[in-house]
């Protein structure tokens, strides 16, 4: 008697096949990790690069200047303002003996002016400032790590506000047709006709300029790509069988919306995100080179690039600001080139399958000797009449 085979292992689901997908995709798979490990680090920002210490010791207690203001005079200055841990008088106390200051890697904030530079701002890469300095003396390393974090959080931020706005729209439109399709169809291609930017410079000019204003005007007009993209999967959703027995059994329409039809339209969705953050970081950053997006003060790639454009004997600022941005969007773009060819059904079905899948086999072909034959010309079975 043979031996029982074993049993075989449990067919994946689609989202696990499409992961494995995603990850034969070596630059997608790479750069999604590179890109985490950068949005990650840039959360923690202040610990990377701050003007104050992280820890110290000074004469017996310790002190945390990253969530406690010190005034100078606790560290023996002369004055009750706050502590300028960059005054060699203040660094040199803390080289006592029995005191101690750990810093962080770039011990430089992104409004810290480094008035202890020995070149004209700006000034190039240095020991002091890796990357050098900005025409106002700030540190160019800590801006760009600050700055990326702004452009990273407004991206999400923005793609987030788009993607619920987007979802919502196409839904209503693409499940109820008719009237109502075309009513929001008309009612999009008006507003998408209004000029953006010349609202942008209205309310700039009106208004006070904050990132909670950009994100409003910018929002007003970013959920109108993906609500196609939403309505042409739920127009073509709604006609499968399983929308019409649903309908059928009296399931409430708002259910069938969100349990059946919108978990089976969100392909288009997840290959957008990676575009239209890459997006939301290009409309920022030109609005700020343009003086139109964030506060003054507040770090940004795009005014770094002005400061490259108006300072073009400093072409460490333009070359840095400019590698940060190109390496930010070839990251999305790549995961975006994955996400859509790992979601896309067409290629799902030529891809060999995973490890733990069943192989697919022909009903017409069988074979015989190592090589295929058509089921018709299998021999006959010993013992056959003719």
């Amino acid at each position: 008697m043979s031996a029982s085979a074993p049993s075989a292992a449990p067919p994946r689901s689609p989202a696990a096949r499409a992961w494995q997908r995603f990850r034969r995709n070596r630059l997608g798979y790479w750069s999604l990790l590179v890109f985490g490990a950068l949005v990650v680090l840039s959360l923690f920002a202040e610990v990377l690069s701050n003007d104050k210490p992280l820890l110290l010791r000074y004469d017996g207690p310790w002190y945390f200047p990253l969530v406690q203001t010190y005034p100078e005079k606790t560290f023996g200055g002369d004055f009750e303002t706050e502590t300028d841990y960059l005054d060699p008088y203040i660094r040199h106390q803390f080289d006592r003996p029995g005191n101690f200051a750990l810093y962080p890697p770039n011990p430089y904030g992104p409004k810290t002016l480094n008035y202890f530079v020995k070149e004209p701002n700006p000034a190039p890469p240095s020991r002091d400032n890796w990357l050098g300095t900005d025409d106002r003396g700030r540190d160019l390393l800590a801006q760009l790590i600050y700055g990326f974090r702004v452009s990273v959080l407004f991206a999400l931020a923005l793609t987030s506000v788009g993607v619920i706005l987007g979802i919502a729209a196409g839904a209503v439109q693409g499940y109820f047709g008719g009237k109502t399709d075309l009513a929001f169809q008309r009612f999009i291609e008006i507003w998408g006709s209004m000029p953006e930017l010349y609202l942008l410079i209205i309310f700039s000019a009106i208004l006070s300029p904050s990132l909670g204003l950009l994100l409003v005007l910018l929002s007003l007009f970013g959920w109108m790509g993906l609500s196609d993209y939403v309505r042409a999967e739920f127009l073509r959703n709604r006609q499968l069988d399983y929308v019409k027995g649903a309908r059928a059994l009296g399931v409430p329409s708002r259910q069938i919306i969100w349990r059946h039809i919108l978990p089976n339209s969100l392909t288009p969705v997840v290959t957008f995100l990676p575009f239209r953050m890459s997006a939301a970081i290009l409309a920022l950053t030109s609005l700020d080179f343009l003086g139109l997006g964030v506060p003054p003060g507040t770090p940004s790639l795009g005014e770094l690039l002005s400061q490259g454009k108006n300072n073009i004997d400093a072409w460490w600022i333009s070359l840095s600001t400019f590698a940060v941005l190109v390496v930010t969007l070839l990251l999305l773009t790549f995961m975006g080139d994955a996400l859509r060819d790992a979601l896309d059904p067409r290629k799902a079905e030529v891809s060999p399958p995973a490890e733990g899948d069943l192989p697919l086999a022909s009903p017409d072909v069988t074979h015989l000797g190592g090589a295929p034959v058509p089921a018709s010309d299998k021999p006959a079975p010993q013992g056959a009449g003719g």
